[in-house]
């Protein structure tokens, strides 16, 4: 009997023992999150009365939002940003608003860590705009919501040789262009009865950010080939946003925006017949404010 309960009891160090060499289970790894909301609003006025030197009263209103949401999980990271800005200004002597600024865009990146700095990655990209756009005359509507819409997919690597700079290269991107309305489709490259026209191609993506005290910029160049239809003709969107802190809740802001599509139609000017015409050229805004800045939740990363 003695044996057997010595037996027993060597049993259950000999277990005791091995369960505390034995190495613990590797714990799941944790997200984690980046997100919140940037905001900004710019306000001025002007009003005369009878004055001398002349001029017109107006006013001006620019807002702008900037919500993201991005997740590090693992290997695994997923990007989320929209951006939602509006503008105006309006002239006391007419009755009509001239739009300033106007966009909607949203962007997602996924990625699943394939070695160092590199991920297979699929990015998504949707841009509009909110309101109807008017020539100079404010005549003709040349834009509106939906009118156009872009949308594209990608399935390529992300290359990020710093944490602030990412080169994606999507050789296989579908990209729809979408008009709603039958007017407006030629310009805009679609067929009049077409409200959707579809190219498959490649992009390449470069994302670059710098931030120095209380400045801090970021810039997305974004450059697609259309294996379909006349691929040596690049197209080019190129956004750069910057920023400059000048209190803690005050901003000066400059945003501005290029894209060259050789199937989009653009105002044109004939300096021989001094004629407006639709052509192919590039596309460039620029908007510069100052203004209230907030931002909900954590800062961007």
């Amino acid at each position: 009997m003695k044996k057997l309960i010595l037996a027993v009891m060597a049993v259950f160090a000999t277990c005791a023992l091995f369960a505390q060499d034995a190495p613990a289970p590797e714990e799941a790894p944790k997200a984690e999150w980046n997100k919140g909301i940037t905001t900004t609003i710019g306000f001025s006025q002007l009003s005369l009365m009878q004055w001398a030197a002349g001029g017109v009263g107006q006013l001006t209103l620019n807002t702008y939002a900037d919500v993201y949401a991005n997740v590090t999980k693992g290997k695994i990271i997923w990007n989320n940003e929209l951006q939602a800005g509006y503008g105006f200004v309006h002239s006391f002597d007419k009755d009509y608003l001239l739009k300033s600024d106007d966009r909607l865009i949203f962007d997602s990146k996924f990625g699943y860590k394939a070695a160092e700095k590199l991920y297979f990655s699929a990015v998504y990209n949707f841009r509009t705009q909110f309101a109807d756009g008017w020539d100079a005359k404010h005549e003709v509507v040349i834009s509106d919501f939906f009118a156009p819409a872009y949308t594209s997919l990608g399935l390529g690597i992300d290359y990020t040789p710093t944490k602030n700079v990412s080169i994606n290269f999507a050789p296989l991107t579908g990209k729809v262009t979408m008009v709603r309305q039958e007017a407006l489709r030629t310009r805009y490259g679609n067929a009049e009865d077409q409200f959707a026209r579809f190219e498959l191609g490649a992009q390449l993506r470069v994302d670059a950010k710098l931030e120095v005290e209380n400045f801090k910029v970021g810039t997305a160049l974004v450059l697609f080939s259309d294996y379909l239809n006349k691929p040596q003709n690049i197209k080019v969107l190129w956004d750069v946003n910057a920023e400059a802190k000048v209190t803690k809740f005050f901003s000066v802001t400059l945003r501005t925006n290029l894209i060259y599509d050789d199937n989009v139609l653009v105002p044109k000017y004939d300096r021989i017949t001094n004629e407006l015409y639709q052509g192919k050229g590039v596309q460039f805004k620029e908007l510069f404010s100052i203004g209230f800045t907030y931002t909900f939740g954590q800062a961007k990363k």
